[in-house]
């Protein structure tokens, strides 16, 4: 009789033990082989884990072609979670308020709410099928990696410690940068953005906005850090890299800029402006010879190309129109911040010519000068008034540039000996 009186008070402790051990659902069951990988559970499978084996579990790595993550809500102290290339549609971390890095890219994630992650520093959700991403109030997080989705907006005004921003490929219209004094790196490329305000950025080092639909120009003025900056493939008309001296890829080709210098750029190495509507490039940085990739073909307006050395230049950068020849001081100098001349203030006839040509300026003290196709000035004439004739029957019939200027302004004009 007292044999079975222990027998039966063994049998309710064992069972009081096991009714009191908390166990944790994981319904997806290449989720649990994962953890029986991991040796946080035993097997075999059942859909669920002992919650004492993984609440204090810091740092988890998942590649197992996993379809759910439910569960991983009682992961509470995990600091790093790594669950990229599955096969995820959902993740909910809302839980997990210890994460420092989440890294859930390559899987088919639609949304993801992180607002309950504060303490989050680094983001990588790239290559899923993202149209929503909160990463409001997350002051701490500094990178964010979320390329190839299709986000239409992204809300990064509380996010002021950011450094790094990654959101290549998706469906932008609008993209607010002013918040975020401490980036360093911006690649927005193929978006749908029409303007963009680098402005208050002045510690970036790589801005790429490539492949967008940005109009008229972009302003870098204030950031005079950086070293890479991308704007090939818009709708621009004018882009200054006047205040970047410390530039070395710039790239603008496939827009419609018809006037541009990379004078003030000594550390070029890489540069395309090829497929503009150049009719004025000034390359005179006084370091040509650092420059290995340089490409201004498809202007066909593009007649001289202003460089340190002639012959060098033809030696090495052959990838120009073939209307286009280098010289050391062409005749249409790309001079920023200089007014052109309006057409009611400047006027040349008859064009084409004969032989002379008269000249109407209505501005006093203007300086006129005739260049030749190569650049040679063959005529110089200075404090002009009102009107000059000017005779070039001694010079080889052919293309010629009149260039008049004043202290302020500067335009130049082609003209047709025949």
């Amino acid at each position: 009789m007292k044999t079975k009186k222990i027998l039966l008070a063994l049998t309710f402790s064992i069972t009081a033990i096991f009714c009191s051990a908390q166990t944790t659902a994981i319904p997806d069951p290449n989720f649990e082989q994962a953890l029986i990988n991991l040796g946080y559970d035993s097997g075999p499978l059942n859909g669920s884990v002992l919650t004492a084996n993984i609440n204090t579990v810091t740092s988890l790595a998942l590649n197992n072609n996993i379809s759910s993550l439910t569960g991983i809500e009682d992961f509470t102290a995990l600091t790093v979670l790594g669950c990229g290339w599955n096969q995820l549609t959902n993740l909910d971390v809302s839980q997990n308020t210890a994460l420092t890095i989440l890294e859930c890219q390559s899987n088919q994630i639609t949304n993801l709410n992180l607002t309950s992650n504060t303490l989050l520093t680094s983001l990588s959700c790239r290559d899923n099928a993202l149209n929503s991403l909160n990463i409001t109030n997350l002051n701490s997080l500094t990178q964010v990696w979320c390329e190839n989705n299709q986000l239409t907006s992204l809300n990064i005004s509380q996010n002021s410690s950011l450094v790094d921003l990654d959101i290549y490929n998706n469906l932008l219209t609008n993209l607010i940068t002013t918040s975020t004094p401490t980036l360093t790196k911006l690649e927005c490329r193929k978006n749908q953005l029409t303007f963009i305000d680098v402005s208050q950025n002045t510690a970036l080092t790589i801005l790429d906005v490539a492949e967008n639909q940005i109009t008229s120009t972009i302003d870098v003025s204030q950031n005079i850090n950086l070293l890479e900056f991308y704007c090939q493939d818009n709708q621009l008309i004018n882009i200054d890299v006047t205040n970047n001296p410390l530039l070395t890829n710039f790239a603008c080709f496939g827009n419609q800029i018809n006037s541009l210098t990379i004078a003030q750029n000594p550390n070029l190495i890489e540069f395309g402006c090829h497929n503009n509507m150049l009719t004025c490039l000034n390359a005179k940085n006084g370091s040509n010879a650092l420059i290995t990739t340089f490409v201004s073909s498809g202007n066909p307006n593009l007649t001289c190309i202003e460089v340190d050395n002639v012959a060098w230049s033809t030696t090495n950068w052959t990838s120009i129109d073939p209307v286009s020849s280098f010289s050391t001081s062409c005749v249409n100098p790309c001079a920023v911040g200089v007014k052109e001349y309006g057409s009611s203030e400047f006027s040349l006839y008859p064009n084409p010519t004969t032989g002379s040509i008269t000249i109407n300026v209505k501005e006093d003290g203007a300086v006129v000068e005739i260049y030749d196709i190569m650049g040679e000035i063959i005529l110089s004439e200075k404090n002009i008034a009102d009107q000059l004739t000017i005779d070039l029957q001694e010079q080889p019939k052919g293309v010629y540039f009149v260039k008049v200027s004043t202290e302020k302004k500067v335009s130049s004009q082609k003209i047709i000996y025949q």
